[in-house]
């Protein structure tokens, strides 16, 4: 359940023309954060570092289905980083509000910052949840000479396509928007 200021933080991101799946992921992000709040009693109007830490490990620590169509006794340890961040970004969006509205003096949410001068060799303050890149799939031997295999038997344009796209390292839209003169 969220309060009225989030309700209304809410409805000034969509005057402000904020898409309407972005205030979607706010307001589930807000309702995954009052419902932590809730359940261990923690005033989210005081809340502090130390409690955006508990919602931080208890967002890694949960068990979730990875999907709607597996059984619940399938789960995964944690949210995805990605959804972690995302729901941090809505909570610290908040208590920018809260803060410009003299409501609170300080955001509890740390951000990463830049540092002048500490460039590609210098250290960094960090935000609170790092960044996970996954590296692109990359076939092995076996399943290389598979799609060689499949890609042999098809038409000359397909062969074409598969070609250019190796070579020249395009994406699926890349390729497909692609025009011949």
């Amino acid at each position: 359940m969220m309060d009225e200021e989030a309700e209304r933080w809410l409805a000034i991101q969509a005057n402000l023309g904020r898409a309407r799946n972005t205030i979607l992921a706010y307001r589930h992000a807000l309702i995954d954060y009052f419902g932590f709040c809730t359940r261990f009693e923690i005033a989210p109007e005081i809340a502090g570092r130390e409690q955006i830490s508990r919602y931080v490990r208890s967002m890694t620590d949960r068990h979730e289905p990875q999907s709607q169509s597996e059984p619940p006794s399938t789960t995964t340890p944690g949210l995805a980083n990605a959804t972690i961040r995302q729901r941090l970004t809505a909570v610290r969006l908040y208590y920018d509000h809260l803060v410009e509205e003299g409501m609170r003096k300080d955001n509890p949410v740390g951000r990463g910052r830049y540092t002048a001068g500490s460039g590609f060799y210098g250290t960094r303050s960090r935000a609170l949840v790092p960044t996970y890149v996954s590296l692109p799939w990359i076939p092995d031997a076996d399943e290389w000479g598979r799609l060689l295999e499949v890609a042999a038997s098809t038409s000359p344009r397909d062969r074409f396509m598969l070609a250019l796209a190796y070579d020249a390292g395009l994406r699926r839209e890349e390729l497909c928007s692609l025009t011949t003169g």
